[in-house]
């Protein structure tokens, strides 16, 4: 063996096509128009309120703050996020064996799934899928079983609600095998919008009783719905003693840099989620913590969450506002603060041109690289969290976040408005 051969690297972080942010980012640098608006990304355009920025300072001036907290978790984060979730599920949740504590939703997810995958075990995702979902499950061997949802047939002619994108629950039977360990779902959903039914829960729930399945429940945009919300744990004692429900304080309180988040599930589950998470990175920063738990303390009585639904509401309602203008259809979120805008009417001119890397890529990719050049205006092109065998159910759709202020989304829809002249009659 050459020494060129013993040093490659693996090939889990080799061979794969450029991803979609450093695809954005490029286009961004490369457009003739700056600043660029990005209405791409999901992070926050603005700080999270002043009683959780407080209680981040005074974190940082206590001495036990600034160190090792358990690898669990902080005690008081984790009686917080108890006391908070006991009443969706009708009972008190044992802060020190049904909730731990990660750094960030994301790792705890790989916690997850480094606890209960081993090679050759199958996972089942929806797609469009958060695309750290691949990698997560693909690092400790396990196959990847991809269930498409599918966009209401009117999508590209008039808007419609993000619940219309459906599961076809056929397929979902057939993608289960005697290998199936995992099954993934996310709701409220990104990129869709999508807060999945109570009816779709069940349907799901039952299929991973009747086949012995563990269900992560991606949650983080748990407090961000405009339509009824169901938790999938809270169902039945049954499903619930299947399902790790992941949570997010960066969705919860504007804040996707301090990388805090939680799973909580039966203390069957949990302790082996807390095992892996401990080998991962042994503990999450811990002043960040304290202010995350204050932040849940605190939240009520400074009417938060209340107020967190009606701000992104309003800001969601103020962005599509745009659309009708332009006689372009959306999916209408039922939650979160990503919305799907189908552009199917846009004409992208046929030599413009584009760098072969997007040549090559489908057509949301282009439409996503003509937008920052022509107008300076980010969004993401939803292809990139399907299959290739998939990517045509989306590839003329575009994923915004709202989660910006308002003076953001008022130029972005000024640029949007340029697309008047490539609209086909």
């Amino acid at each position: 063996m050459s020494q060129t051969e013993k040093l490659k690297p693996a090939a889990r972080v080799t061979g794969q096509r450029q991803d979609v942010w450093s695809i954005v980012n490029e286009a961004a640098l490369a457009s003739p128009i700056q600043p660029v608006v990005n209405m791409g990304q999901g992070f926050f355009g603005y700080n999270p309120p002043p009683f959780i920025l407080d209680a981040a300072r005074s974190a940082l001036e206590r001495v036990e703050c600034n160190q090792y907290s358990p690898t669990k978790g902080r005690p008081r984060l984790k009686k917080a996020i108890a006391d908070a979730y006991s009443p969706f599920w009708g009972r008190k949740l044992d802060p020190e064996t049904e909730v731990t504590i990660t750094t960030g939703a994301n790792e705890g997810m790989l916690s997850a799934f480094m606890a209960f995958i081993e090679q050759g075990d199958e996972v089942v995702i929806f797609e469009p899928f958060f695309d750290q979902y691949i990698s997560n499950i693909e690092m400790p061997g396990g196959k990847i079983v991809y269930v498409p949802m599918h966009p209401p047939a009117s999508g590209a002619t008039k808007t419609s609600s993000a619940g219309e994108w459906t599961i076809d629950f056929n397929e979902l039977e057939k993608a289960i095998t005697p290998r199936t360990k995992m099954m993934v779902i996310n709701t409220p959903h990104n990129p869709v919008g999508k807060v999945y039914s109570k009816e779709e829960l069940q349907r799901i729930g039952d299929i991973c009783l009747k086949n012995d399945i563990i269900i992560l429940s991606d949650e983080v945009y748990d407090r961000l719905y405009y339509v009824p919300f169901t938790r999938i744990a809270t169902l039945s004692p049954d499903i619930e003693n299947i399902t790790i429900t992941v949570g997010s304080a960066g969705k919860n309180f504007y804040a996707t840099g301090w990388r805090v988040g939680w799973l909580m599930g039966p203390s069957h589950l949990i302790k082996y989620v807390s095992a892996a998470h401990t080998r991962i990175c042994y503990s999450s920063v811990s002043p960040l913590q304290e202010a995350c738990a204050i932040g849940f303390e605190q939240a009520d009585a400074n009417g938060f969450w209340d107020q967190a639904v009606t701000d992104m509401k309003r800001k969601m309602d103020r962005f599509n506002a745009v659309w009708p203008e332009l006689d372009l259809p959306f999916s209408d979120p039922e939650g979160g603060y990503f919305v799907l805008v189908n552009m199917s009417k846009v004409q992208i001119p046929e030599d413009y041109n584009f760098p072969p890397h997007v040549a090559s890529r489908p057509r949301d990719f282009k439409l996503c690289w003509f937008m920052i050049q022509e107008f300076g205006l980010a969004a993401i092109p939803p292809t990139e969290f399907y299959t290739d065998a998939n990517a045509h159910i989306v590839e003329d759709y575009m994923r915004f976040a709202v989660c910006k202020p308002d003076d953001v989304l008022e130029t972005a829809k000024e640029r949007l408005r340029g697309l008047r002249k490539y609209l086909k009659e």
